[in-house]
């Protein structure tokens, strides 16, 4: 290797070390300053229920409030004591009668405390099931005055006698004098899309206070979400809503301190017309979408979470939202009811995309959506049509691999051309080098004899590169549907215990720290298998370029797979 190929190679290891030293640690947030129960209620005590209780968070009258610094960053909310606290259960089945989300109600706000999953299952494990919303400060569906500040309200949670639904009554006022009843109803047609995932929320503001209570100072908690597992992209959650037909997505890194820009505790956007609102990990979402269209305020904040297998020193953030009642105007005796379709479950793109409108946007698949969407369907195909029927343990594991043959198939044209493109260009090689040596002091002589030579061979300089540009899209669009698709939680393939995981066989755990690696080695095959293809691939391909270019290239199956070594 020649000097200049050392010294790039030596300034982009120095770049990378620096990078790595002088990043900037996570901060340790400060405890959140809780709310008192003036501040939640608009100046006045709040309701307690009848053994004293502040009811919506489940706190008690009286809780300590730590001390907060201003400007501190991020906010770390206190765990919510559950005293006193009564819940009911409500399970919804699909329409042969399997049971599929186990929603717990909760007095504490009268609304979904959480929603746990018959058919989804925790990392590693067959018998815990995933649970939605679980750590929440407060219930789906909980009522508030701002950010945070959840009603102390307390609800009698009572099973409607059929079974299909929950009656939640708060046995006290709001500040200015409104009684709130909720009624939650299961999807009674289950062949609908998404229909075991989904309640309906009705909720009935009644004003029996003296004066006129305006609902658009109130707003509806969509619930939170955080990764479950340590191996989980908090990048591919976020909080969301739709804005007259435009989806808008922040994940919890636009909360945290950057290189050039401070932490935010808070984010707050109006809107025009709200159609959605909701919350979202890399597999699961929580949706609230009002029966109505209206003009409304985002708000969303940012904590940590505890994720079993994190790096104390990269800890993971969850997020949490809501968004304004409509603003309308109670004059005391008035009444006015609101309704809310609300799902709570994976974000399967097979199931969003037939429900209501824009709701497969949730998928977040980014520039590439339309390639990602396509593929995913024929991903679905391949298992529910050819390999379930056949190789039901493998069928997703195969059908992987029957995509990845069927898109090699397809672009093979754009590939072949672009191997022609090259094995010209290696054979030209000899005469380039003459007409540099040439004229290596007339450039504008260089090119024209260089475009005569291309065109004296029927060579397009772009013919190499253009078809392999042209194959991006459609190899960032799978790879973005892959990392997305929660029909890969839990399946295995091979050695594979967890398509959705890194394929780990074995953890060495050092007694010391290896820089940039640090004390854990995974042995992960796959991604071996991928650099050891790579370097067999590349010297089956022609040689193009001069020296430096080439040894560049041997570098990267090294770059790749350090780049992907822990991707699942």
């Amino acid at each position: 290797m020649d000097r200049k190929a050392w010294i790039i190679l030596s300034v982009c290891g120095i770049l990378l070390a620096l990078n790595w030293h002088f990043k900037p640690a996570a901060q340790p947030a400060p405890p959140a300053e809780k709310p008192t129960t003036e501040e939640t209620n608009g100046g006045t005590p709040a309701a307690t229920d009848p053994s004293g209780q502040d009811s919506e968070t489940g706190g008690t009258p009286n809780p300590t409030t730590p001390n907060t610094t201003p400007g501190a960053g991020l906010v770390n909310e206190p765990a919510v004591e559950a005293i006193g606290e009564n819940t009911e259960s409500l399970i919804s089945t699909d329409k042969d009668g399997n049971e599929v989300v186990n929603f717990t109600f909760t007095s504490h706000g009268g609304g979904i405390k959480t929603a746990e999953l018959f058919k989804q299952f925790t990392v590693g494990s067959k018998t815990q099931k995933v649970q939605l919303n679980k750590d929440a400060l407060a219930p789906i569906g909980a009522i508030c005055s701002g950010p945070d500040e959840f009603l102390g309200l307390y609800y009698n949670v009572t099973p409607l006698e059929d079974g299909t639904g929950m009656h939640c009554n708060a046995n006290s006022l709001t500040s200015d004098g409104l009684q709130i009843t909720k009624q939650w109803t299961l999807k009674q047609d289950k062949d609908k899309p998404g229909a075991p995932w989904s309640i309906t929320l009705d909720v009935t503001f009644r004003n029996k206070g003296k004066a006129i209570a305006n609902l658009g100072n109130y707003s509806i908690f969509t619930g939170n979400a955080s990764p479950l597992h340590a191996r989980e992209w908090e990048n591919q959650g976020g909080i969301f809503f739709l804005d007259d037909g435009s989806l808008t997505n922040k994940d919890s890194n636009w909360f945290k301190k950057g290189f050039f820009s401070s932490a935010k505790p808070l984010f707050q956007e109006s809107v025009t017309d709200l159609e959605f609102a909701g919350v979202s990990n890399q597999f699961f979402t929580t949706l609230v979408r009002p029966s109505e269209k209206y003009a409304s305020s985002i708000w969303a904040k940012s904590d940590k979470v505890e994720v079993i297998g994190a790096d104390p020193e990269k800890p993971k953030y969850g997020v949490r939202a809501g968004f304004n009642l409509p603003s309308r105007k109670l004059a005391p005796g008035e009444n006015a009811t609101l309704s809310y379709s609300i799902y709570i479950g994976p974000k399967d793109y097979g199931v969003l995309k037939k429900m209501e409108k824009h709701t497969d946007e949730v998928m977040n698949y980014g520039w590439f959506g339309i390639v990602s969407t396509t593929l995913n369907n024929i991903l679905n195909w391949f298992h529910d049509v050819v390999f379930s029927k056949t190789a039901n343990k493998w069928a997703w594991g195969l059908s992987i691999i029957a995509l990845t043959i069927l898109i090699r198939i397809t672009i093979w044209p754009l590939h072949s051309k672009s191997t022609r493109t090259m094995k010209r260009m290696s054979k030209l090689q000899p005469i380039m080098k003459e007409l540099r040596e040439k004229h290596k002091d007339d450039p504008t002589k260089l090119n024209q004899e260089t475009m005569k030579l291309y065109k004296d061979y029927k060579i397009n300089p772009m013919g190499g590169c253009l078809p392999m540009f042209l194959q991006i899209p459609i190899f960032f669009g799978y790879y973005r549907m892959l990392q997305y698709a929660v029909e890969l939680r839990g399946q295995s393939f091979l050695w594979v215990e967890d398509l959705s995981m890194p394929d780990t066989l074995h953890t060495f755990h050092l007694s010391f720290d290896i820089p940039l690696i640090g004390n854990e080695i995974p042995v992960n095959i796959l991604p071996i298998l991928m650099a050891v293809t790579m370097v067999l691939q590349m010297r089956m391909t022609p040689n193009t370029g001069d020296k430096m270019q080439r040894r560049i290239m041997m570098f990267m199956p090294l770059m790749f797979f350090f780049f992907c070594y822990n991707f699942a």
